[in-house]
């Protein structure tokens, strides 16, 4: 039976979620404990495959993997986090078809990147994105994969201030290797009068423009959501979820504190 997962994670830790040897992963981590089960024997055999993977430091709230198993019982969120770091939980489980792919059967996937926002002209990122709307070639916007296309569509960019900081929700048929964080990045340039809008313009004309830009940093970026079109009945485990508030709530009382203490550390005049 193909069993489908939803897994949030704080990333932080991680050299990715992509499966690598000699360094530690997300799907590194979720294969160790399925093994330690005994619900699947190896990877390559029970064809894991995930939504898509995420760079080093990047963090999901609803990635999406799937694995064929012979003991679907077992392969429930409350079973596997009893084996899982406290930084990586499935949150529900489904049984789907046994050629569901949940990479290639995505149509659409959504990122949020949060950033301090108090040294840009908000005005003008929400100019600058809405050119990135609709299908574009992205070239200058990736880090070279392969010889895939880089054409996407981009159906949504939104941009909210909350307080000191500012959130981008980007949302694609997929996206490319860095493509966020380089929209997020060519995004801050125009809001900092770094570039203006017509840089912005030539930026997506690769064939009569190249540039490279730098892709911004890792720990603001999160993958939010990963849809399908087929109806998947997914299973919510409760408990997991409240657990997972309950750590989330500690880990936001440390980072508060320490951001406090930090501001203690500046040296005023």
């Amino acid at each position: 039976m193909r069993v489908a997962l939803k897994l949030a994670y704080i990333g932080t830790n991680y050299h990715g979620s992509q499966i690598q040897p000699d360094v530690v992963t997300i799907e590194g981590k979720m294969c160790e404990a399925l093994g330690e089960l005994g619900i699947i024997k190896d990877h390559k055999q029970a064809n894991f495959t995930s939504a898509g993977r995420t760079d080093a430091g990047v963090h999901a709230l609803e990635q999406v993997v799937a694995f064929n198993t012979d003991k679907p019982d077992l392969a429930i969120p409350r079973v596997i986090n009893s084996k899982l770091p406290d930084s990586i939980w499935a949150w529900a489980h489904a049984h789907v078809p046994d050629n569901f792919n949940p990479r290639w059967n995505a149509v659409k996937r959504s990122y949020r990147y949060i950033m301090s926002g108090e040294q840009y002209d908000i005005s003008k990122i929400r100019s600058a994105s809405k050119l990135l709307i609709g299908t574009h070639d992205f070239a200058n916007f990736c880090t070279a994969d392969g010889d895939k296309s880089t054409v996407r569509t981009v159906k949504r960019i939104d941009i909210r201030v909350s307080g000191p900081l500012t959130r981008i929700d980007v949302q694609a048929n997929s996206f490319l290797w860095n493509m966020v964080r380089k929209v997020v990045t060519a995004l801050m340039m125009v809001g900092s009068d770094v570039r203006d809008m017509e840089w912005l313009e030539q930026m997506l004309d690769p064939e009569s423009y190249e540039e490279g830009i730098e892709p911004a940093s890792a720990y603001g970026l999160t993958l939010m959501q990963v849809d399908y079109p087929q109806l998947i009945r997914w299973i919510e485990d409760g408990y997991t979820i409240r657990r997972a508030h309950e750590h989330i709530h500690e880990h936001l009382i440390r980072h508060r504190v320490m951001a406090e203490v930090l501001e203690n550390l500046v040296l005023h005049d």
